[in-house]
């Protein structure tokens, strides 16, 4: 295989039917093509842009994004998922301002040293941005490469992705590499796609050896499924007079890092016998409907108690540290996992029928 003819075979593409007018690719900057890329890690294209350009609209510098506080970067985060992406992304936003200025380094060794950039995520900003020469290895690149040359066995084993590493790198050419990094991307997302591969519109499918023996879907090779365990909790939901609802931030590390929640408990008594601790005695208790939230490694069965308390016993229940009253009305800006606001949401529909 010529790398060479490989690498000019995907930039002839791209020049053609590559995308080139999404919003992180005008007025192109390190900062924006930053964002873009951790925004982009485990969610689509599609679903990217409207969070992209409102967070830019928020924060149009490294210096707004570092000054702003977490809660207001994970509100701008709420409904992407994956919230350490955003916890990382603040934490770095602060360390570019105070060693390197406010300015987004451009050094190899500097980049991969910020919190929630790894090797890829830094070649692609660099080679992106300033046309720097390195390779690339996200799952639409995997994607592309373990189909063109059949390489057999997950790509988060340390032997597969050190074999696609090295491919990646001896086809990455040293000239045009913003083009040819982009166009491998695009390739993976709008050609090479995970079903229904469209072969006959692809620029390398005559070397392409999964296309040769008609087994593209084969490739990548699947991790071995494992059995998703199952959790449960019942979310105790507190409402009082003024139709505010208690919330509680969850630890800053872990799932739903940061995010504004609801207490949990293992079952509607241990919720319900919590209320006399607050002092709560005259209540109206609501089952609200459960649901399922699935996360990458287990399944979390929520059922959700509202509790609608009287006047005199809003004094008892405090607001502490770690803890508000969410205004339904006049919301405040800050992060909420994608549970909460799904449980917010049905206290609503019940407000409104009253």
């Amino acid at each position: 295989m010529s790398e060479l003819h490989f690498s000019q075979r995907i930039n002839n593409w791209h020049q053609q039917h590559g995308r080139q007018t999404l919003p992180w690719q005008l007025d192109k900057s390190l900062y924006k093509t930053w964002v873009s890329e951790v925004m982009l890690q485990q969610t689509q294209v599609a679903t990217v842009i409207p969070y992209f350009n409102k967070f830019m609209r928020s924060f149009p510098s490294i210096s707004y994004l570092a000054n702003a506080p977490i809660d207001e970067v994970l509100h701008h985060w709420t409904g992407l998922g994956y919230y350490a992406r955003a916890r990382n992304l603040h934490k770095a936003a602060q360390i570019i301002r105070d060693q390197f200025n406010g300015k987004f380094p451009e050094q190899f060794d500097d980049v991969i040293a910020l919190p929630g950039i790894g090797r890829s995520t830094a070649g692609a900003v660099l080679s992106l941005t300033l046309n720097k020469h390195f390779p690339i290895l996200d799952g639409n690149v995997k994607r592309v490469l373990t189909r063109h040359q059949k390489i057999e066995g997950w790509t988060g084993e340390k032997k597969v992705e050190t074999q696609l590493w090295t491919l990646a790198d001896k086809l990455t050419p040293k000239k045009q590499t913003n083009v040819f990094n982009q166009a491998m991307m695009d390739m993976g997302a709008m050609i090479c796609t995970r079903s229904k591969p469209k072969c006959g519109e692809c620029p390398v499918s005559t070397d392409c050896l999964a296309l040769a023996d008609n087994c593209m879907t084969d490739y990548p090779t699947p991790k071995a499924k494992k059995k998703i365990p199952v959790k449960t909790a019942v979310m105790l939901v507190l409402k009082n007079k003024q139709q505010a609802i208690q919330l509680i931030q969850r630890p800053p590390v872990g799932i739903w890092g940061g995010l504004w929640c609801f207490p949990e408990f293992t079952d509607n008594e241990s919720a319900l016998n919590s209320l006399t601790m607050l002092g709560i005695k005259d209540y109206k208790a609501t089952e609200l409907p459960g649901f399922r939230h699935t996360f990458s490694h287990y399944h979390f069965d929520i059922s959700p108690i509202l509790v609608e308390f009287t006047q005199q016993d809003t004094e008892q229940v405090m607001e502490q540290n770690g803890q508000l009253w969410y205004n339904l009305q006049q919301p405040q800006k800050i992060g909420l996992a994608a549970a909460t606001k799904k449980i917010l949401n049905s206290v609503n529909k019940i407000i409104l029928k009253e």
